[in-house]
């Protein structure tokens, strides 16, 4: 189909250019290499493929991927900040230096908008790439290096399809006989291209993910190769994005066995409370992340000044969000954070002041004027108040979010553990004088998606669990503009974007009848105090 055709065109032009002369479809190699010579020329020399493996990597911080020159087109870090805008804890001004507007209105999900069709394309550009890797490895090799190389195509491609299916259809335990996304894999590629694809049911997605990443488990266990840096999956990631399936998916025990197996495996720890009382959040090399998006000073992202997530998401370096479209939290969460909490000085109170900021980072804030509640927990590359260098690399898991599984997961099946796992994390890395009263499994998984929502704010979580958990996106008393205060239902069809206006006119088993229903704009409700 066409749309796959163009898909798979962006993609090996990306591909092409990011990856180095070691590529096997570099010039070196002829453009007309067959995938059987391809093959062998892995075997001969595993390296040949490490190319097109970083190029898999590379594709989440594209640059301008659909050429349109809109300032939210950098790839999944704007699709981070667009799902935390859906929600209601990361509050922002509808404002002309704010290009998630639309999406603040939630009013980005038509099939039309490029938003929907942005999204869409950085995913499946990606598993298009992943797909390219996985049709050149023998799925039996010996190597080690091979099967390190296949477990990063598997991982990802799960979890593309895992952002897919939470975006494009309502969660797991309430729709798993409804359509969800068309599932391109490396054995139907060439079949999808000419003739289509239908979208999968919700089961089936939920069971390729899975199978994904059951395959980069087993692969990633059996090698003795280990990743360079934290943009590349090792086991304890790959457990930890099943640890995050199962928890969609309410497999409880599986959750949280999983989890733990990603904190044993990976060795991340949490920042403890002196490590978080400061600006941070930045950098790779900081002991809690387990996976992240690599950022060079050299990446065209950070060379286009302002077309990047700390652009767009940071309070004190420059960018979009330096002359006015500042990031807060919702006032209501922020009031619901005790004094004793060190995450409270992660944004700035009602006189503009937090106990995180030194003497020089508070004179900033005031000479910005930024307003109450936005937030300094992200600080600026290399600790430089004001650069223009926004080169941070940006979080995709960090160990604190394993915790929180493991908490969720055990009060599930027994609420006494869950609030006593739940409690011992948060004493001792946020707040000394914490206490969970929850005696109840859900009362237990509430106390957790309290803590979620402060501990992993704006780092592309909250919506999804505003699916996942079927809560209304309620922005009432959250300090948003009166025609932005809404309360919508879980179910509303609002809540899940449509599949792109071209995908449906190029794939011909997708029939605009076939689409998700067309919703428009919420109704804004009173706000309250």
């Amino acid at each position: 189909m066409k749309n796959i055709k163009n898909i798979i065109l962006v993609s090996a032009l990306g591909g092409l250019s990011l990856a180095s002369c070691n590529d096997l479809d570099t010039e070196i190699l002829g453009s007309t290499i067959t995938t059987e010579q391809k093959e062998q020329v892995i075997e001969n020399d595993p390296a040949m493929i490490e190319a097109s493996v970083t190029a898999i990597t590379s594709l989440f911080s594209v640059y301008d991927q659909m050429g349109s020159g809109n300032h939210d087109d950098y790839g999944y870090p704007s699709q981070m900040l667009s799902m935390e805008t859906r929600g209601q804890d990361v509050v922002s001004d509808d404002i002309g230096y704010n290009w998630y507007g639309f999406t603040l209105q939630l009013d980005d999900h038509s099939y039309d908008w490029r938003f929907t069709r942005q999204f869409w394309t950085v995913m499946y550009s990606q598993i298009y790439a992943c797909n390219e890797v996985l049709k050149v490895i023998d799925p039996a090799t010996e190597d080690s290096d091979l099967k390190f190389y296949l477990a990063q195509a598997y991982a990802i491609r799960a979890f593309d399809y895992f952002n897919l299916a939470q975006m494009y259809q309502f969660t797991y335990a309430v729709a798993q006989d409804q359509p969800c996304v068309p599932l391109i894999l490396d054995s139907n590629a060439e079949d999808a291209a000419a003739n289509g694809c239908p979208r999968a049911t919700v089961q089936d997605t939920y069971n390729q993910i899975m199978s994904d990443l059951n395959n980069a488990i087993t692969l990633l266990e059996a090698s003795s190769k280990t990743r360079s840096d934290k943009r590349y999956v090792d086991a304890g990631v790959a457990y930890g994005l099943r640890a995050r399936v199962n928890l969609v998916m309410n497999n409880w025990a599986e959750a949280a066995s999983d989890a733990q197996k990603a904190l044993n495996l990976n060795g991340a720890t949490p920042y403890s409370i002196a490590e978080v009382s400061v600006p941070t959040f930045t950098s790779q090399d900081e002991h809690a992340w387990m996976w992240c998006i690599k950022i060079s000073e050299t990446d065209d992202v950070v060379q286009s000044g302002i077309l990047n997530w700390p652009s767009h998401m940071g309070s004190l370096n420059y960018g979009y969000a330096s002359v006015g479209a500042w990031r807060r939290i919702n006032k209501a969460l922020y009031n619901s954070i005790p004094a004793t909490d060190v995450r409270k000085g992660w944004f700035l109170n009602e006189e503009c002041t937090s106990p995180n900021l030194n003497a020089e980072q508070q004179a900033y804030v005031q000479a910005y004027a930024m307003v109450p509640y936005t937030h300094v927990k992200f600080g600026p590359y290399k600790g430089e108040l004001g650069t223009s260098t926004n080169a941070c690399d940006i979080p995709l898991m960090r160990a604190e979010e394993m915790y929180l599984i493991i908490a969720e997961a055990k009060g599930m099946q027994n609420a006494s553990e869950g609030a006593a796992a739940l409690e011992s994390f948060v004493k001792t890395y946020r707040d000394p004088a914490y206490v969970c009263s929850a005696t109840s499994p859900v009362a237990v998984q509430n106390a957790v998606w309290m803590q979620r929502r402060i501990e992993l704010w704006g780092e592309g979580h909250s919506y999804f669990d505003l699916q996942r958990l079927q809560k209304p996106i309620d922005r009432r008393g959250g300090g948003y503009e009166a025609p932005l205060v809404y309360n919508v239902a879980a179910d509303d069809p609002v809540r899940i974007y449509m599949i792109p206006l071209n995908e449906i006119q190029n794939n011909p088993q997708i029939s605009e009848g076939q689409n998700n229903p067309i919703a428009g704009m919420p109704t804004p409700v009173q706000d309250i105090e």
